[in-house]
């Protein structure tokens, strides 16, 4: 609801048991008693205020609808390309790493380079699954059908199998280091080598905590405004520190384990993608979304009476 709307809701108070928004009370004291700002400085108020919950919901929600009705080439590429840039999250990280002392303080730094690919990707406009989880059922969340399943059921089909196409090409550009980087291919096997060591329950409670941290990413932008580099920078730096599950940046490091010959597929395919893809969906499009809708449902009822 915008401000012209909201204004005509607030001038029917008497006909209405509706509360009145904060923003909307100190607007009609400004009026009555009078403000020493001009009118230009009263405005520049108004754009800074934080986004109300509503509105933040109502931003990602239409992101999701676009998403939605993508033609599916468009979303093939754009998954493909998201897969190939998000390589760069892991090549960074290992690029910082190779040129850092082997100390205790070393993560703090190296897992700065782990962002880079997120920063790609998500500024890039391309499309990465852990991000749509959360974009993708708000949609369906406020209208619940089957048709709506069966579009989120295609978006997150099509993206994922795009995005480990990408992840494999560049897992297998680290294994057989074509770049010719000897430290950096050792030190990105090293790293892999880290991801893989969790236990199936381990990976899915990471994966959990790294779906959440995406969907908080997501939520975020809407308000970030000229901050978003630095959301995305922080929350997908806390992903690597915390050694958190990410089932797309991970399938680079799992896939280059495979060719590098350090993992079989199938323990690959068991011992990460498995439970990284399933604590991601919970972690982003399960509990994420569901906490999101629940905090603005009340008031996108009143807003459909």
């Amino acid at each position: 609801m915008d401000r012209t709307d909201h204004e005509g809701v607030e001038g029917k108070q008497g006909a209405s048991d509706k509360p009145r928004q904060a923003k909307d009370v100190t607007e009609q004291r400004l009026e009555d008693e009078g403000s020493p700002l001009s009118h230009s400085e009263r405005h520049q108020i108004e754009n800074r205020l934080k986004l109300r919950p509503v509105a933040v919901y109502e931003l990602v929600r239409q992101e999701g609808e676009d998403e939605l009705s993508r033609p599916t080439s468009s979303l093939w590429w754009s998954g493909l390309a998201a897969g190939l840039s998000i390589g760069f999250s892991v090549f960074a990280q290992a690029a910082i790493r190779a040129n850092l002392p082997d100390t205790d303080w070393r993560p703090l730094i190296d897992s700065w380079g782990y962002a880079v690919g997120f920063l790609i990707v998500i500024l890039g406009r391309q499309q990465l699954f852990t991000e749509i989880t959360l974009t993708a059922t708000l949609p369906v969340l406020a209208r619940p059908s089957w048709r709506g399943h069966l579009a989120i059921a295609r978006l997150w089909l099509i993206v994922f199998a795009a995005n480990m196409v990408g992840t494999t090409i560049f897992g297998a550009a680290i294994a057989f280091d074509v770049l010719n980087l000897p430290d950096i291919a050792k030190a990105a096997i090293e790293i892999s080598q880290e991801a893989m060591e969790p236990g199936f329950g381990h990976t899915l409670l990471r994966g959990i905590a790294a779906g959440w941290l995406m969907a908080t990413v997501v939520w975020l932008l809407p308000s970030a405004d000229k901050s978003s580099f630095l959301v995305i920078a922080l929350l997908t730096y806390l992903i690597a520190l915390f050694h958190l599950s990410h089932v797309v940046a991970g399938s680079v490091e799992a896939m280059a384990l495979v060719f590098s010959g350090h993992l079989s597929f199938v323990d690959a395919v068991i011992g990460f993608y498995v439970p990284a893809l399933i604590g991601n969906i919970l972690g982003g499009a399960t509990l994420f979304a569901l906490i999101s809708y629940g905090q603005v449902a009340e008031e996108l009822d009143e807003k459909k009476r």
